[in-house]
Parts: C-alpha cells; sequence; structure tokens
C-alpha cells in the first residue's frame, strides 16, 4: 500500500511536459514527418493527447519509437475540424477506446457519432473548461473556423497548445491570459502564418510581446519566415518544436 501512495505522490507531483509526437517540422530523425500536428501533454499523472495529426499509423509509430503506450492516454482533445489534425483519431481510437474525446460544439453530428460507436465517450466543448486540475480548453473561438487550444497553468505561467491557431494566436493568447488571469509562459503548436505579408507578422510579433509572452515554439503551419521571424525575436526564449521535441516545466 505505501508503494502505491508513493507512485501515485510520485504521479501528482511531476512536472508537466510537452512532446510533439506528429509534425511537417523536423526534430528526432528516427519519426516519420508528414502534414499534421500533434501534442502529448502530461501533467498530474494525466496523459491528453491534443490533437492526432492527419495518419494515425504515422502516429502510432512515432509514439511507439517515443515509448509512449497509446494506452496509457487518458483523453484526447481535438482542436478543430481539419483532416491534418483529427485524421488520425480513428486508428488511435481503435487502440485505446478507454478515452474521454473533446470536440468542438460545432462538429457535425457524423463525427460525435463515430466516436461514440467505436466505444469512447465524446464530449462538446463550446466554451472554456477545465478538463483535469490545472488543465483546461479554451472552448470554441473564432467566427469562421472555430478551435479550441490547451491552456496549462504551470509554476512559470501559463503553456498554450495551438493547433492551427485560426482564430488569431494574439487573440487566442489574450483569451488565455485573461480566462486563467496569470501570465502568458510559453506558446506551442501552428500559428497560421504561411505566406503572410512579413508586416503582418511582425505586428502579430508585437502582440505577443505587448502581452507579455514570455517564450515561443512555433512550429506546424506557422511557415518557414515567420518561424524564422521568431526565432531572432525571442533569440534563446525560442523553441525548435519539431517532431519528437519534448519540453519539461516546473510545477
Amino acid at each position: 500500500m505505501f508503494f502505491l501512495y508513493l507512485f501515485v505522490a510520485i504521479a501528482l507531483s511531476s512536472p508537466p511536459s510537452f512532446t510533439i509526437l506528429y509534425n511537417n517540422v523536423p526534430w528526432d530523425e528516427r519519426l516519420e514527418t508528414s502534414w499534421g500536428f500533434s501534442c502529448l501533454v502530461e501533467d498530474g499523472g494525466k496523459r491528453i493527447l491534443f490533437d492526432t495529426g492527419g495518419d494515425g499509423d504515422i502516429l502510432l509509430s512515432n509514439m511507439k519509437i517515443l515509448k509512449v503506450n497509446p494506452k496509457n492516454v487518458d483523453a484526447v482533445v481535438i482542436s478543430h475540424i481539419h483532416a491534418d489534425h483529427l485524421g488520425g483519431l480513428w486508428r488511435f481510437l481503435e487502440v485505446n477506446k478507454k478515452v474521454t474525446v473533446y470536440l468542438p460544439s460545432s462538429f457535425p453530428g457524423r463525427i460525435k457519432k463515430r466516436v461514440e460507436k467505436m466505444g469512447a465517450e465524446e464530449v462538446d466543448v463550446q466554451g472554456p473548461m477545465e478538463i483535469f486540475p490545472n488543465i483546461y480548453t479554451t472552448g470554441e473561438l473564432g467566427k469562421g473556423m472555430k478551435e479550441q487550444s490547451l491552456m496549462v497553468k504551470t509554476d512559470e505561467g501559463i503553456v498554450l497548445v495551438t493547433g492551427c491557431a485560426h482564430p488569431g494566436i494574439v487573440h487566442i493568447a489574450r483569451f488565455a491570459r485573461e480566462f486563467l488571469q496569470e501570465e502568458i509562459y510559453l506558446t506551442i503548436g501552428g500559428f497560421h502564418l504561411i505566406g503572410m505579408d512579413e508586416k503582418d507578422v511582425e505586428k502579430i510579433i508585437k502582440g505577443l510581446r505587448t502581452l507579455g509572452v514570455k517564450k515561443v515554439a512555433p512550429s506546424h503551419c506557422t511557415g518557414g519566415k515567420p518561424i524564422e521571424m521568431f526565432r531572432k525575436a525571442w533569440g534563446k526564449d525560442f523553441y525548435d518544436m519539431g517532431c519528437g521535441r519534448k519540453i519539461k516545466l516546473m510545477r
């Protein structure tokens, strides 16, 4: 019994970590890259799979190489309906159906029914909600493409994880800061800036700086040139966050 309590205590005190399982931006040469995004969020003994990439076989293969057991995942959060974030879900559920899947409320009924038919629990997400202690979803944001992001409270501040940031990365960051009433320590994920004019990217960088975002880790749909602009703007506080990269923080 003592060892059980010790195990639980260690799990609850373990620092939050963020591992990129699927990305078109490379990092770990052992992994297969493909267009899309998936990030494993671990905190307080809980594991959340944020997005599932576009190909479930690639996702599961990368998880195996990184020694991430899909059966140990507690919940899946899908940011938005695009296939490069949703496509890997079905293959994943074939391996682990004992999860709760958090889908934006605007998703069509056929997708929600398919999740339930595969044996998983489906939760409609409209507004912000707490998924596990210290881990929240922003709820659906955006007027066109509805999208949810993850907010994780750490000792350093909020870690914000975005899929594609269609509602605008500055808007999402501002929402997270105001909702949790804490500073943003790190933003991870796709910022959806491919093909954007450099002056517009500079405005976004200025917007995040004004909000006090301390560190950034843009990838996926951010685009090569914008990523380099973020690297220059944040310097040592910029993280390359390609496929296989893992970051651990303090609680």
